[in-house]
């Protein structure tokens, strides 16, 4: 008996483009009930440290080493493994209770094994070499966990922007209200010369300024993981080659802020996608969800603070099908890009019948999509639905390593008829599979203006600005 190949694990409702689609939520709760059932479980804790010190740390039970689905115990602690990485983070991981899943972690987390991307990914982040200790459970470290305060500051003239893959957005903002925002589409993945991505941003903000009397402060978020307002990996960074990376992107925004002189801060986009929410909707213990050209997370603890995780959500996997889609990038299958970006909505146009235009941008496709929607297309129509369908069984696994009350939805892919479609279809993924979890969890989707922009607006709020230190 194999529970991943065991066909009890397909969901109770069957989503109109993809009938092959494997939750990792249902994967993960059958393994978790048949561990109980059977009386045969042994303690199994992770943990991941980051380069701050801090620490998150899972405990859970697996198959006795002598119990006939104990090679199951493999696959389940690589994903686990895997999803704590891109949700906390981590150069280091520490296996404990279970030898042979140690070992099988240390081997595909090895420079040649199956997961050496995630390894090379975290040793670059962090800036330190990645490495597996393996542990009694009972010598797992507790969590170590640390929280900031993020944003929420509007006083005086300010700027933010949001850089996505396919499109940034700008906004100058005086004393909280938006006084002028632009979106303009763009390809910063195939430049090679991290000029055009300087002065794009600097001409952009130009603009912006040009609105206001005088700029005090400038906040932003991008795709990628910022540490400190320094780009340690981001795919719009991706044309440039990586000598050159290492020399001239980390500091990118630390060179504007020094053009700038005024307070410039710059973090990760799905810790501004949760801000906003927050703050738009006055509430905490959120996760920000932006379906954007990837797909980027953020999450705001229930007082009201940020973390020091990672959030990567893109690469985070929620389909466990082995013929699951492959994100370009890792080389890995079912990771998160796949379900919650325009991605999704190029890949499933195929199914559902739609030719693109060949010539066209990624975000042009999905804007031809978003068009067919509005003028009734069903085939459209069942591609957000489908996209709902997956977002329902990705909140329910996000919910295993965040405690969430609340879900906001953002970016272009949310844009127009689409969003309330996704929205309806992924609380009702939750009210049939994990009825548990829709009576606790909210899903929120902000207006049109706000779905669009909201995020750069958010942005804005980053810098605190000192008395008396207003810009000129």
């Amino acid at each position: 008996m194999s529970l991943y190949f065991d066909q009890t694990a397909k969901p109770k409702i069957s989503l109109p483009l993809d009938d092959t689609f494997r939750p990792a939520a249902l994967w993960n709760r059958k393994f978790a009930r048949a561990v109980q059932s059977l009386k045969k479980g042994i303690p199994l804790a992770v943990a991941v440290e980051r380069g701050d010190g801090s620490l998150s740390t899972f405990k859970t039970q697996v198959f006795a080493s002598d119990h006939p689905l104990a090679a199951e115990n493999l696959f389940y602690a690589e994903k686990l493994v895997k999803m704590l990485l891109w949700t906390r983070g981590g150069y280091k991981v520490i296996v404990g209770g279970s030898k042979e899943v140690g070992e099988h972690i240390r081997k595909v987390y090895s420079p040649r094994g199956r997961r050496a991307f995630d390894a090379d990914f975290m040793a670059g982040v962090y800036e330190k070499p990645f490495k597996v200790i393996i542990t009694e459970a009972r010598k797992v470290p507790p969590a170590k966990e640390k929280t900031v305060a993020l944003g929420r500051h509007l006083d005086g003239c300010r700027i933010g922007f949001d850089l996505g893959a396919s499109d940034r957005k700008m906004s100058a903002v005086i004393d909280g209200q938006s006084i002028f925002s632009e979106e303009v589409v763009w390809e910063p993945g195939k430049q090679t010369d991290t000029n055009y991505h300087f002065h794009e941003i600097m001409s952009a903000l130009h603009r912006a300024a040009a609105r206001m009397p005088r700029v005090d402060a400038i906040g932003g978020s991008s795709a990628g993981v910022i540490i400190n307002s320094r780009v340690m990996v981001a795919s719009l960074f991706r044309g440039v080659p990586q000598n050159l990376f290492k020399k001239l992107v980390p500091n990118i925004f630390v060179r504007m802020r020094k053009e700038w002189a005024v307070p410039f801060e710059v973090v990760n986009d799905g810790e501004v996608t949760a801000l906003a929410a927050s703050m738009s909707l006055k509430i905490n213990s959120v996760l920000g969800i932006a379906l954007g050209s990837s797909q980027a997370g953020g999450y705001v603890t229930p007082n009201g603070n940020i973390t020091g995780w990672l959030n990567e959500l893109a690469f985070a996997p929620v389909d466990f099908n082995p013929d699951a889609p492959v994100d370009e990038w890792s080389g890995d299958s079912g990771c998160g890009v796949q379900y919650f970006s325009q991605v999704a909505v190029i890949r499933l146009a195929q199914k559902a019948g739609i030719e693109l235009p060949p010539d066209q941008t990624p975000a042009e496709k999905l804007k031809f999509v978003q068009e067919l929607l509005a003028k009734g297309d069903s085939r459209a129509k069942k591609i957000f639905e489908t996209i709902g369908c997956y977002l329902g069984f990705g909140i329910a696994h996000y919910a295993d390593f965040y405690d969430i009350k609340h879900v906001m939805i953002m970016g272009r892919v949310t844009s127009g008829d689409g969003g309330p479609i996704i929205l309806e279809n992924a609380q009702n993924i939750l009210i049939k599979e994990f009825p548990e979890l829709a009576k606790k969890i909210a899903l929120h989707l902000p207006d049109e203006a706000s779905r669009r922009v909201g995020q750069s607006i958010a942005a804005a709020s980053l810098p605190l600005i000192k008395k008396g230190k207003r810009g000129k």
